[in-house]
């Protein structure tokens, strides 16, 4: 089979959209409702809709994404070795990460709320030993340390355990009758009944257990994203639903722009009309459609994503390759970079224009200089960032194309 240069493709766009959304929140507003870990002096509140535009699904790709990568390398490898490769491809960055590249975020968080001191070395040593902290000094200051943005790989580590146990019985005659279902699926029902779990998971859990990315408690993110991740595995390079997704991407994405304008409408409601007088039912009604366009938006936003870009992109662009070996320790040190550079930058007053700017040239070429000129030329250092020791001279087949770094 040839390698889905598609799939690769789409990861390494996807990881690319999540560095521009972090970005984003340095200066999205309302600031009391996009709080982040530090916040520019220059806030647009008219960001908040192309940010809407893509947190209410990008999260969800890339959580796909990744139970692809289960079902590709299960063609080639037993249960066990599946288990060990992901877990040291997954939980090694992390550990490697919360020690190292995450502990500049909570100390320019500490310090810019006043309750870090200054001076980087002593609050690394303190961070190192798990604190304590002041209450409210840095997001996950009551743990003493924190993974931050990296909060998704101990999630992918963990559905992937548990997919693999589940394994057996899904490579059942039952199961396999199960997902023959699914892979039957065409038309509007492709577009329409996938969203129907995560909206039912919405409306059970979300307001009993808010997401935390702690892992612990976090139930309602578990059931939204696990179901994700078994989509992805599910679809795999079944040829029938990439076809189907191909043929529908116009569908998909009018879908996908018709869900959020109506939930933009909406949610504006009270901008164009008198709603004060209107029932606790009414509202309660208004609130529920609100919840169904946004996931009904959200599963043809993806649809549309897969469609597109499995039409457009299933070839083997020249840049590939190398961003396919990038994108891994992109996402690993790409928040750091950036608040590193945002702690000293935003003080300085530049501008509405020539701050983001910069700011979005020195994290791109800060992360380019330390992957180039640092990780992927030291041997002992590429694993700690998701890469094999030593570079392959080769792609490798298909079986490795969804996973969020080459193995």
């Amino acid at each position: 089979m040839n390698r889905r240069h598609d799939i690769d493709a789409l990861r390494v766009l996807a990881f690319g959209l999540l560095i521009l959304y972090h970005l984003g929140m340095l200066y999205v507003g309302p600031a009391d409702d996009w709080t982040f870990h530090l916040k520019s002096t220059y806030i647009a509140d008219w960001l908040k809709y192309p940010m809407l535009a893509s947190s209410f699904w990008r999260m969800d790709l890339l959580f796909l994404i990744s139970g692809m990568a289960v079902h590709f390398l299960r063609g080639r490898l037993s249960l066990p070795a599946l288990a060990w490769k992901r877990t040291v491809r997954l939980m090694l960055p992390l550990l490697f990460g919360m020690a190292v590249v995450v502990p500049i975020q909570p100390y320019v968080q500490g310090v810019d709320r006043g309750l870090v001191a200054p001076g980087f070395g002593h609050f690394l040593l303190r961070y190192w030993t798990g604190g304590p902290w002041p209450a409210g000094a840095f997001d996950g200051w009551n743990f003493g340390v924190t993974w931050n943005h990296l909060w998704y790989l101990p999630y992918v580590w963990n559905f992937t355990l548990v997919l693999i146990a589940l394994l057996p019985a899904l490579e059942s005659r039952p199961g396999q009758r199960l997902i023959g279902t699914l892979h039957r699926l065409r038309g509007w029902p492709l577009l329409v009944v996938p969203a129907l779990p995560v909206l039912s998971w919405n409306l059970l859990l979300a307001a009993r257990f808010p997401q935390n990315h702690a892992v612990i408690g976090d139930w309602y993110a578990h059931a939204n994203y696990a179901t994700m991740f078994f989509y992805g595995y599910v679809i795999g390079t079944h040829v029938g639903v990439w076809d189907e997704l191909a043929r529908l991407r116009r569908r998909s994405l009018g879908l996908a722009v018709s869900c959020f304008a109506a939930f933009l409408v909406l949610d504006n409601l009270g901008s164009f009309a008198d709603t004060s007088a209107w029932s606790s039912n009414v509202i309660n009604d208004i609130h529920l459609c609100m919840r169904a366009l946004h996931f009904f938006y959200a599963w043809s936003a993806i649809a549309a994503v897969l469609g597109w870009g499995h039409r457009y992109l299933n070839r083997p662009f020249r840049w590939l390759p190398y961003a396919r070996e990038a994108v891994f320790p992109w996402y690993i040190l790409h928040q750091s970079v950036m608040l590193a550079i945002a702690y000293w930058l935003i003080p300085q007053k530049l501008g509405p224009v020539l701050e983001p700017t910069l700011m979005l040239l020195g994290t791109v070429v800060g992360c380019a200089v330390l992957h180039e000129g640092l990780i992927r030329r030291t041997r002992w250092l590429r694993p700690l960032f998701g890469l094999d020791a030593t570079p392959r001279a080769t792609a490798r087949p298909i079986a490795l194309a969804g996973e969020i770094q080459t193995a």
